[in-house]
């Protein structure tokens, strides 16, 4: 295999973007044109005074960009990036979204509520276009450019977890050649010369720094599987005091005035969720009692900031005696603990609601890490004990990794993903976090069970001999 030249990946990259960008324009204008139509013909009739050409290049531009943000927020514009039904999932979502709030302003502009009919043939006819532009821009795309060429450089365990991982993205990545670091240094900065992008896997620091010097000193393509405080001086404050840079990692992640608005707006909108969700949540209360007769709620302690404990309610989805064992255990791929009505609001994420009430009395924030129960926590400090560094800010029904992860992430990489919202935390984070929610709820992948037999998401070699309490998320 000849060595890769800087300059040719460059131009492939810089391609990729630009077709990425046609693709995408093209893909928002042909929507928005759509939507116009439907403004124009059905619309602006129900306006008190109609809008003329000016008027409704206006209202096309607001579309097209409310639609291009949630695109992007969503990710339903990254060809090449996704696999094919993640994308149509993915745009259909931001298309879904930018609707709502179309009809919301026109109903503004109206005075009245016209009716939604048209609109929703729109969108019918959106996700038609959306599912064709998809297919033939995801092929015309893996035709002019196959998935990169990876070396893989690794060390440490699950080295194979992450490579079935990559394997879901074939068509993105192709690690054609595995290397274990080793102290042959010049034979590992040969095969990196030899291959388009370069993986460090769990590497050693030194040997990790090193090898990414070197890549960087050649322009590869590096991915890196980062160290714990790597992510906590990646949220660092850049400081220039004297003539070197300092970075700055504070004693609390979240500032003061952060801190109350979070809260303001963790009571004002649980109080207009409780409101509105109150008929779903009566009639999941009466759906719970009716199957077995047995209690509704279910309460457990778990731990928020500080290490604090609370109780946690949930609409109860096992069975009663589902811990008369007495080792509780992660809910599995196919328990036979979860009633028939568990099931439903597990999928639909209606066991969550009551959560609502953690979040008006301050126990949780409706972002942040998910609690977790005082015996898991110790649990997991004896293989990590960094697991801690989660309780410095408030426990949250949705994350970082309840939007990046799975149900059975291994808990390392829970803990990455936790501690990546922690160190860089802002209020627009909160809201992205919230808006992206809505795109998990319906990923089956997100709700997956763990391993049959598993106790918690941790390897079994892991947890060998160790037990815990109380039904789990």
């Amino acid at each position: 295999m000849k060595v890769i030249e800087d300059k040719t990946v460059q131009r492939i990259q810089n391609r990729k973007r630009i077709y990425n960008l046609i693709m995408a324009l093209i893909i928002v204008v042909v929507q928005t044109a759509v939507v116009s139509y439907v403004w124009v013909v059905y619309y602006n009739t129900e306006l008190p005074k109609a809008y003329f050409f000016w008027g409704h290049v206006f209202i096309s531009v607001v579309y097209l960009c409310i639609l291009l943000f949630a695109s992007i927020m969503y990710g339903g514009l990254r060809i090449g990036s996704y696999r094919m039904l993640e994308l149509l999932f993915s745009q259909i979502i931001a298309t879904f979204f930018t609707n709502v709030l179309f009809y919301a302003m026109v109903c503004m502009l109206a005075y009245h509520f016209p009716t939604p009919l048209p609109l929703i043939l729109a969108m019918f006819i959106q996700c038609i276009l959306i599912g064709g532009w998809i297919f033939l821009a995801t092929n015309i795309y893996r035709a002019l450019f196959p998935p990169l060429d990876v070396l893989l450089i690794y060390d440490g365990n699950h080295k194979d977890l992450f490579v079935e991982k990559v394997r879901t993205r074939r068509h993105q990545f192709r690690i054609t050649e595995s290397l274990r670091a080793c102290d042959d240094y010049e034979l590992m900065c040969s095969e990196i010369d030899r291959h388009e992008a370069v993986m460090l896997w769990d590497l050693d620091a030194s040997v990790r720094n090193r090898l990414h010097k070197y890549c960087y000193e050649k322009s590869k393509e590096t991915y890196v599987m980062p160290k714990i405080m790597d992510i906590v001086l990646r949220g660092a404050t850049t400081l220039h005091f004297f003539d070197t840079p300092l970075m700055l990692t504070k004693s609390s992640p979240i500032e003061f005035e952060q801190e109350f608005i979070k809260r303001a707006f963790d009571i004002v909108f649980s109080l207009i969720l409780i409101v509105l969700l109150s008929p779903f949540m009566l009639i999941t209360a009466l759906c719970i009692k009716a199957y077995d007769k047995g209690p509704v709620l279910y309460k457990q302690i778990r731990c928020t900031v500080n290490n604090r404990e609370f109780y946690i309610y949930k609409f109860r989805s096992m069975i009663t005696e589902a811990e008369k064992d007495g080792v509780a255990r992660l809910a599995s791929r196919n328990d036979d603990r979860i009633t028939p009505v568990g099931r439903v609001i597990r999928k639909i994420r209606f066991d969550e609601l009551p959560q609502l009430f953690n979040v008006l009395k301050g126990d949780m924030s409706f972002v942040g890490p998910r609690p977790e129960r005082p015996q898991i926590i110790e649990q997991y400090k004896r293989v990590m004990p960094e697991f801690s560094y989660r309780t410095k800010v408030k426990a949250g029904i949705t994350g970082y990794a309840q939007v990046y992860g799975k149900y059975n992430t291994l808990p390392y990489d829970k803990l990455k993903l936790d501690l990546f919202y922690i160190e860089n935390f802002s209020v627009w984070l909160d809201l992205r976090l919230i808006i992206l929610t809505v795109k998990t709820i319906f990923t089956l992948e997100s709700t997956e069970g763990i391993t049959d037999g598993s106790l918690t998401a941790m390897l079994p070699e892991e947890t060998e001999g160790v037990g815990t309490h109380g039904e789990s998320d």
